[in-house]
């Protein structure tokens, strides 16, 4: 099962991802895949580290699942976090 660490950045609230080099990115193909139970305990300890330093908040993770090279979440939960609203936001009253 492949996964990925998700969270929120304190700062302005966005969704980020937990790069390789052990810093967020708002973009999912920045995240780094975990393959393995070892790497995932590795990298949620750096994750709630982050959070303890007030950087993020939430740390969790997520399943997710490569299609074309790129990271997807496999929940829709997930999937609205990283690639934004369902609904058109172009249309909403003003």
């Amino acid at each position: 099962m492949l996964q990925m660490i998700i969270a929120n950045r304190l700062r302005d609230g966005a969704v980020v991802f937990l790069a390789a080099t052990e810093g967020w990115e708002p973009a999912i193909g920045a995240g780094t895949v975990i393959d393995n139970e070892g790497d995932a305990a590795r990298l949620m300890t750096v994750a709630k580290r982050h959070e303890a330093e007030c950087e993020v908040i939430d740390p969790q993770l997520i399943e997710v699942e490569v299609k074309d090279g790129q990271p997807r979440p496999t929940a829709i939960r997930e999937a609205i976090r990283a690639f934004g609203p369902t609904v058109r936001t172009d249309l909403t009253e003003r």
